[in-house]
Formats: C-alpha cells, sequence, structure tokens
C-alpha cells in the first residue's frame, strides 16, 4: 500500500482469531414471559487504514472496530522509529490524534512498513533494538496491536526478515497477549515465495501470528477481469497456504486471515475497486468468518474534485464520502 464512534459490541470476540465466533444473548429472568435473542453480532470486523498524522472526515464512518495506524518506518538515521519517517513517536500532534481515534472505542494497531522509506528491521543492528524500537512506538500510541506491511524489495531481503522473526517473537515474550498481524502482497493464485518464506520464518521463530492480511490490489497487467472477484479469488488461494504454513484447520486459516482492498482506482491502469466488489467481499468475509476486512484508506474515501489526484485523495469513483466504509461493514 502507498505510504503516505461507536465501540463494537463484543470488539475482543471479534479481534480473537483462532476461536469460534460470539453471539449475545438475552436469557429469561423469573417471572419473564418470553425469551429473546440479541442480533448475533457478525464476526468480521472493519478496520481501516488511516493516516496516523492528519484526520480525514471520513475516519469514523462504518464505526471501525479497530483502526491500522499507518505507517512507522526509520526516520532516515538508523533505528529510530518515525511516522511517515519525519514525525516523531511522541509528536504532541500525532500522539492526540491517535487518543482520539481510541476514544471512539476503537482499538488500535500499529503498522509498521509500508511501500516507501526504511522498515525498521532493515536499518537496526539487532533483535533487542528492533524490538525496543517496535515497543516504544506502541507504548507512544497507546497501542496492544501491530501490524508489520511488508512489501517490495524488503520482502525478499531473507536478512531483515529474520531479524524481524527474531525481534517480534521476543516482543511478544515482553508483552504477552500482543496481537501481530503480517500484511502481504497477494495475487489471485496466493502468496508469493517471499510471503511464505516470510510467514515460515515467523512461525521458526515462535511468533504467534494472529492474523494475515492480503492486499487484494494492484496485481499487474495480466490481470483485467474483475476486482471483487480476484479478491475472493486471493482469499481461497491463500487459505490454502494458511493451512499448510501453520497447520491451521480450514476454520482456522479462514479466522485467521484478513482482506485490504485499494478502493476506487488502484495504482496499476484498468483496475477499480467498486462499491460492488466491496459488498461483494463483506459478503464472502461474513461467510467464511474471515477476522477483518480494511482498505487503503479512510482519507481517500470520497470522490474526487476536479483537481484531485485518485493515488492520494480521492477513489475517482462516484460515491457519497464514506461509501466504502458502509460498504465493508455492511
Amino acid at each position: 500500500m502507498r505510504s503516505f464512534l461507536k465501540p463494537v459490541a463484543g470488539l475482543s470476540c471479534l479481534l480473537a482469531l483462532a476461536v469460534t465466533g460470539c453471539s449475545t444473548t438475552t436469557t429469561a429472568t423469573a417471572g419473564s414471559t418470553q425469551a429473546q435473542d440479541a442480533p448475533e453480532e457478525p464476526y468480521t470486523s472493519y478496520a481501516p487504514y488511516v493516516s496516523a498524522t492528519t484526520a480525514a472526515d471520513q475516519d469514523t464512518a462504518g464505526s471501525p472496530a479497530a483502526y491500522n495506524l499507518a505507517f512507522v518506518i526509520s526516520d532516515g538515521d538508523g533505528c529510530t522509529p518515525a511516522w511517515g519517517g519525519s514525525h516523531d513517536i511522541d509528536d504532541p500532534a500525532v500522539t492526540s490524534r491517535i487518543a482520539g481515534l481510541g476514544e471512539t472505542g476503537a482499538a488500535l494497531r500499529v503498522s509498521f512498513g509500508g511501500a516507501s522509506g526504511a522498515e525498521l528491521a532493515t536499518v537496526c543492528d539487532s533483535a533487542e533494538d528492533l524490538a525496543e524500537a517496535y515497543g516504544a512506538t506502541l507504548d507512544a500510541a497507546g497501542a496492544t496491536r501491530a501490524d508489520f506491511d511488508i512489501e517490495g524489495d524488503t520482502l525478499a531481503d531473507s536478512g531483515s526478515v529474520a531479524l524481524r522473526s527474531e525481534a517480534v517473537a521476543l516482543l511478544q515474550e515482553q508483552r504477552p497477549g500482543l496481537d501481530v498481524s503480517f500484511t502481504l502482497p497477494v495475487m489471485p493464485s496466493g502468496l508469493d515465495d517471499d510471503s511464505v518464506a516470510l510467514l515460515e520464518s515467523a512461525n521458526d521463530h515462535g511468533v504467534q501470528v494472529a492474523t494475515v492480511n492480503i492486499m487484494t490490489m494492484n496485481y499487474g497487467s495480466a490481470y483485467t477481469g474483475d476486482m471483487g472477484d480476484y479478491a475472493l479469488d486471493s482469499a481461497k488461494a491463500t487459505h490454502t497456504q494458511l493451512k499448510e504454513i501453520f497447520g491451521q484447520s480450514d476454520e482456522g486459516a479462514w479466522h485467521a486471515m484478513a482482506l485490504t482492498s485499494m478502493i476506487g482506482v488502484n495504482d496499476v491502469d484498468d483496475e477499480t475497486f467498486t462499491l460492488a466488489d466491496a459488498a461483494q467481499v463483506r459478503t464472502f468475509a461474513e461467510e467464511k468468518e474471515i477476522a477483518w476486512v480494511s482498505m487503503w484508506s479512510t482519507f481517500r474515501d470520497q470522490q474526487c474534485a476536479d483537481d484531485s489526484s485518485p493515488a492520494t485523495e480521492c477513489t475517482g469513483v462516484t460515491q457519497s464520502p464514506g461509501a466504502f466504509a458502509e460498504a465493508f461493514t455492511g
């Protein structure tokens, strides 16, 4: 992906991935004439990517259960984390912005990496230093969830892959219960060899991976079909791979998956992810009880003005503000 409310009932269950979905019921009390079941909450939650530094009017559309805060990378001076490479992790304006998102009742997930800049594992000298940098960022954001968006040349860098796995395992030892996800590129045929190697490295180092979040976007010139269908094909292929890598059951592999789409016009010619595609993905995710669905990004969830760029500011499709968020919420 590019670099750059209201709390949901049953949130802890919605974000716990190795268990079955949960529902809320009311039981009859003495003297009552009828026991009524409360509506069952969907297993799949909505957790969009947002800018950690800049608010958007669409941030709260769809009442997200969690926010993916994008992105933390090196500040350009070694193993020092910074938002977008330019904002200190304890910048008061940023921490205030993040705190405001948390006040909606949504969980907070820090996303490390992204498409641009130096992911910290490529510049830190040791697993201990890397774990300290990751942990300091989580503390500054008040977050207990960590996402690692690994793509491009970084994904193929076996040295940083191994160092990251070691650091994340150490971080989970220091912070029991830390929720870890990996966000990876995908094709309709599934994860590539580098992504599989990354997950195998995490598994070999004892990292407890809660979710594998696949980026159903930017497939390339060989793919010219329906983006909704491609997203489902990608999920099905990845599901088979997750069962093999982690030894999971059919159900467990679906629970351990998340889907992120680039809404509207993508970075690749002839790829446009529509509102109908978003509804299709949401329906599929609920049927399979996929952990969460997401999008890049809240600040793009609006129709373009004449001088706007679909790549960074809007979707390039006809829509009302926040329409994709509502579609992904279901």
